[in-house]
């Protein structure tokens, strides 16, 4: 599993919980340490799928005829819709954001009242966007296991699962820091710096992962 997975995600999610609220705030002449710390990961993050792109290019470029004939078995509405589900994820994942630093942990009001709702509903949310797009990617890889295109059918099927899988792999392990972040809110007897801090951290991951898919749907569904 890539540096991105659960266990790293995890890793982040407990350091940032024994970290003083003091030094959280950071100083005129020192940064603030978890937002360095985590900038710095997923700039390690970045490369890791930069030689992904890297291998994809290279092999479209050594193949170019097999990317014409294997790429019309995408379904592109589909992913369309499912990339778009991940897009809005992030948009529910900052408004949880938003409510944390408010200090707002639970809803205000009614369920359907959007408007007084805290960091457990967004996340909630955000959660099952999420699930729902790993869920849309386990169809499409059954759909295309069916038409022939396997990890091992051609250097197109390679590349494809091995591009979109690691950041599937990615996603899941943001699913799990949601859980964490959630189940925390709920032990915890009250909502602390440290934890709004936290899920910041989270929400970081999260629009990364959401930035990564949106170069890899335009490489593998638009460009083609």
């Amino acid at each position: 599993m890539p540096r991105g997975s659960a266990a790293d995600i995890m890793a982040v999610v407990a350091t940032t919980t024994v970290v003083p609220a003091s030094r959280l705030q950071g100083s005129p002449d020192r940064p603030n340490l978890v937002t360095v710390g985590t900038i710095v990961w997923l700039s390690s993050e970045l490369m890791f799928f930069a030689a992904l792109f890297a291998a994809y290019f290279t092999i479209r470029a050594v193949a170019p005829d097999l990317w014409v004939t294997e790429t019309d078995k995408l379904n592109v509405p589909f992913s369309t819709i499912n990339t778009t589900v991940l897009v809005l994820s992030s948009v529910t994942c900052q408004l949880g954001v938003f409510a944390a630093e408010r200090g707002r942990v639970g809803r205000t009001g009614g369920l359907l009242h959007v408007a007084g709702w805290g960091l457990r509903e967004w996340f909630v949310l955000t959660y099952l966007m999420g699930a729902f797009f790993i869920g849309g990617q386990a169809l499409e890889y059954a759909t295309l296991v069916s038409e022939n295109v396997t990890l091992s059918s051609s250097p197109y099927g390679s590349v494809f699962y091995l591009t979109t899988g690691f950041h599937g792999l990615h996603v899941t392990g943001g699913l799990i820091a949601f859980l964490l972040v959630l189940g925390r809110t709920f032990v915890a007897r009250r909502f602390t710096h440290e934890q709004a801090v936290t899920a910041i951290v989270v929400s970081y991951y999260w629009h990364f992962v959401d930035v990564v898919w949106i170069a890899l749907f335009f490489t593998i569904y638009v460009l083609k």
